[in-house]
């Protein structure tokens, strides 16, 4: 087989989540389903169309995942205009994501997004002073690990875009009222400048956050 490089041009195949756990079947690195591919797992379906899959990974158990992976596949980082073998990257450079190239597809089949922790907690890489246990930050459903749709939310409120907007408006109602407590707390203390925080903030209107409101018996 002749030895085919990929491009910014390179098309997306996306991979479903059980074709994720097949492929990642032998890594013994903690990984698991995160932002858009996270929600659609968590409701059962997709909340809209999506190019690429995406998971997350710890960032230094990166290179198990990649050493499990099939032979024809290989890991890149997107810098710039330019694409670097995950190999050949420095010693300490800061990459928020690899990519997953199959070459037998001729196409990008995975983002991995990068992420900090301990042996027992997810740890915020923008600001670590936000954490979870392992177990509320990634739950298991239909046996795939999925991001949780309130840390998902999290990552998205330092700068949304339209469709960050579109998935919040359909993910925020239905998070359980434990999980919408801890986003707007988490947002408040961490994004208060995001443009989602207004809307919990609410100075003038303080009960209107989850967390602050009278219970009524």
């Amino acid at each position: 087989m002749t030895d085919s490089l990929p491009s910014l041009d390179t098309p997306w195949t996306r991979l479903d989540a059980a074709s994720v756990a097949d492929l990642l079947a032998d890594t013994e690195a903690r990984w698991w389903l995160s932002g858009g591919s996270a929600y659609d797992q968590w409701r059962g379906e997709p909340l809209r169309a999506r190019d690429r899959t995406t998971i997350s990974t710890v960032y230094t158990q990166l290179d198990d995942l990649v050493g499990s992976l099939p032979d024809g596949m290989s890991c890149w980082a997107r810098i710039g205009d330019d694409l670097v073998r995950w190999s050949d990257l420095p010693d300490g450079a800061d990459i928020p994501s690899a990519w997953i190239f199959d070459e037998a597809m001729d196409a990008w089949v995975l983002q991995i997004n990068l992420e900090d922790g301990t042996a027992d907690r997810w740890v915020y890489r923008r600001d670590p002073r936000l954490q979870l246990p392992w177990e509320k930050a990634v739950l298991e459903i239909d046996d795939i690990p999925t991001g949780a749709p309130e840390v998902q939310l999290v990552w998205k409120a330092l700068r949304p875009y339209p469709d960050d907007e579109a998935d919040k408006d359909v993910v925020l109602p239905e998070l359980p009222e434990e999980a919408r407590i801890w986003w707007e707390k988490a947002i408040l203390s961490i994004h208060p400048h995001s443009t989602w925080s207004i809307h919990v903030r609410s100075p003038f209107a303080p009960a209107k956050a989850s967390w602050n409101r009278t219970r009524r018996s």
